[in-house]
């Protein structure tokens, strides 16, 4: 049996987006219901700190080696028929609900959280931005999550060549 490129860059882009969707996943029913139970400043401390720490190669490779396999692979199934439909979707999917997402919802909040010092606002105003960040970013996570998900169904359906509607 040979392997080709196309294969090799559609399970690449399957994984990539599976690991993406895993971590949106396993963030919103871990990381999220802890923080909840957290006092205001432990909250914000702590997001900035993971916010901080998340930026790293591991990170971004999923995040944006996601996208890059997915229309790498979409291009290289061009007249793949049905193949191509789910992964044309798969891809506008996460291009849209979760790096658009996240690079004008989530990103935007941390960044505004990032430079805030928290030393020197007081229990209010700490409580006031928690309140508006948590709501917000939230929000936005399940939202991402979601495309997540749904990206990677549709990438792992369009490697069944037999199951594709």
């Amino acid at each position: 049996m040979e392997i080709s490129i196309k294969s090799i860059t559609l399970l690449t882009a399957v994984i990539l987006t599976g690991l993406s969707a895993g971590l949106f996943y396993a963030w919103m029913v871990s990381v999220i219901p802890g923080t909840k139970k957290v006092i205001d400043i432990t909250y914000l401390e702590s997001m900035q700190s993971i916010n901080r720490a998340i930026l790293n190669p591991a990170f971004y490779l999923i995040f944006m080696g996601s996208p890059l396999a997915l229309v790498i692979s979409t291009v290289q199934q061009y007249q793949s028929g049905p193949k191509f439909l789910l992964l044309l979707a798969a891809t506008l999917i996460y291009l849209l609900g979760t790096f658009g997402v996240t690079a004008f919802g989530n990103v935007p909040l941390n960044d505004a959280l990032d430079v805030l010092d928290l030393s020197s606002l007081g229990e209010a105003e700490i409580k006031d931005f928690r309140r508006s960040y948590e709501v917000k970013w939230n929000r936005l996570h399940w939202i991402r999550t979601l495309f997540a998900v749904l990206s990677f169904l549709l990438s792992v359906i369009a490697v069944f060549p037999n199951s594709a509607p």
